[in-house]
C-alpha cells in the first residue's frame, strides 16, 4: 500500500501544475467517447464542471487511510447519484481518465504510474458503486423555499422544507444545492445550519462576494419563497462524537458559522455536562450576521459561551485581530474537542493555531469552502 499511495502521489506531481490542461483534455476525450454524457454537465463546464474530476482526484489521495478512503466513496457515490451517473459512465471516465494523465504528463508517464492510476481508478469507482447501489433514498430531494432573509449586501438566510421524503442528515453535515430555475445542473455546496427536526426543515447560510459562483449568487440575490430547489445526499464528517465527555471548542469564520450553529443545536438537546465555547470572526461588525442569535442562545444555556471578533473594524467593541489569533489567547485546548468552520485561509490558521497548542488531530473536525 505505501508504495501504491507513492507510486499516485509521485505521478499526480507531474500534472499537477496542470490541472486546466489536465481536465479540458479529460472532459474532451469523454465526451468523444461518449457524447451523451455532454447533458450530465452545465453549459458552461468551468469551475462546476470540474467537480466529477476533482472528486476523483482528492479519492486517490487517501488510498494511505482505508478507513476514510472506503467511508469518502461510499459517500462520494451516494452524492454523484444526482448526476445520474452508472458503472458505464465511470468505466467511459476511466478511459478519460487515463488518456489525460498520459497526455499531459507526456514522457515521464510509466507503465507503473498507468497501472497504479488504473488500480487505484477500479478500486475508486467499486466503493462509488457500492455505496450508491446502498443508497435507499432518491438520487436528490426536491425542495421548497420557505423563508428567505437578507443579511446584509451579500448574505442570505433561507429555510426550505423538503418534499416528499425525509432528507437524513446530521448537525455539521452539509449537501450539494441546485437552483434549476436559473442554473440547472450546477451544483455546490452548503452546510445546513440547523439541527435535524421532524418538520423537515433546513436552513442555508449563503454568502455571495465578488466573484462568487453562480449558485450562490441565485441564492442570495434571486431565489424568493416558493421557488423550488434540489439539495443531494449529505456528505461530512464535522460531527459530534457522542462518545465523548471533552468540553468542546468552534471555531467559525463568515458563513462558516452554518455547521457550528447546528451543532449547537444539537447539543441543547443533549448536553448536560459539557462547556462549549464559540469564536466567531469576520472582517467587520456587520458581517457578524448571526451574533444576536447566539447570544440568545447564551442566555438560555449556561454552558454555551460565544466571543465575537472582528480582524478589520478597530471600532468594534470586542476581540480584535483574525478569529485564529484570538482563540490562542484563551487556550489551551488541548482537553476539548475542537470544530473549525470557514473560508480556506481561515481553516488553515486556525488548524496552525491548534497544531501548536498540541491539540491532538483526532479530536479536531473542520469543515472549509475551498480545499486545505
Amino acid at each position: 500500500m505505501e508504495n501504491f499511495a507513492r507510486l499516485l502521489k509521485e505521478s499526480w506531481a507531474l500534472v499537477e501544475e496542470h490541472r486546466d490542461r489536465l481536465s479540458e483534455h479529460f472532459y474532451a476525450r469523454m465526451f468523444l467517447l461518449d457524447p451523451s454524457l455532454r447533458q450530465l454537465f452545465p453549459v458552461q463546464m468551468a469551475g462546476q464542471g470540474n467537480r466529477i474530476l476533482e472528486a476523483i482526484v482528492t479519492a486517490t489521495q487517501t488510498v494511505d487511510d482505508p478507513e476514510s478512503f472506503d467511508e469518502y466513496l461510499r459517500a462520494l457515490g451516494r452524492d454523484h447519484r444526482k448526476y445520474h451517473v452508472d458503472a458505464a459512465h465511470y468505466e467511459t471516465m476511466g478511459v478519460a481518465l487515463l488518456d489525460a494523465l498520459g497526455g499531459i504528463a507526456r514522457d515521464a508517464w510509466n507503465l507503473e504510474y498507468d497501472q497504479a492510476w488504473r488500480e487505484a481508478y477500479q478500486a475508486i469507482t467499486a466503493k462509488m458503486l457500492a455505496g450508491a447501489e446502498a443508497d435507499e433514498n432518491p438520487p436528490y430531494w426536491h425542495a421548497e423555499v420557505l423563508t428567505h432573509e437578507r443579511r446584509g449586501p451579500d448574505t442570505a438566510v433561507l429555510t426550505v422544507r423538503a418534499l416528499q421524503h425525509p432528507l437524513p442528515y446530521r448537525a455539521g453535515q452539509y449537501v450539494s444545492l441546485e437552483v434549476p430555475r436559473y442554473h440547472p445542473r450546477v451544483w455546490r455546496t452548503y452546510s445546513v445550519a440547523n439541527a435535524p427536526n421532524d418538520d423537515n426543515v433546513l436552513e442555508f447560510h449563503v454568502r455571495t462576494p465578488e466573484g462568487a459562483g453562480w449558485v450562490s449568487g441565485a441564492l442570495v440575490r434571486r431565489t424568493r419563497p416558493g421557488d423550488l430547489l434540489r439539495l443531494a445526499a449529505p456528505m461530512g464528517s464535522m460531527t459530534l462524537d457522542t462518545a465523548s465527555t471533552r468540553d468542546i471548542l468552534c471555531v467559525a469564520g463568515g458563513v462558516g458559522l452554518a455547521p457550528i450553529k447546528a451543532l449547537v443545536e444539537e447539543l441543547t438537546k443533549v448536553n448536560r455536562t459539557r462547556w462549549v465555547h464559540i469564536f466567531y470572526g469576520a472582517r467587520r461588525a456587520e458581517d457578524l450576521y448571526a451574533l444576536l442569535g447566539l447570544q440568545k442562545l447564551v442566555e438560555t444555556h449556561p454552558w454555551l459561551s460565544v466571543t465575537p471578533a472582528c480582524s478589520e473594524d478597530p471600532d468594534f467593541d470586542g476581540e480584535q485581530g483574525d478569529i485564529s489569533e484570538v482563540v490562542t489567547r484563551y487556550g489551551p485546548w488541548t482537553s476539548h474537542d475542537c470544530y473549525v468552520s470557514g473560508s480556506t485561509r481561515m481553516v488553515r490558521a486556525a488548524l496552525r493555531a491548534l497544531a501548536e497548542d498540541g491539540v491532538p488531530p483526532q479530536h479536531i473536525r473542520y469543515d472549509t469552502f475551498g480545499t486545505v
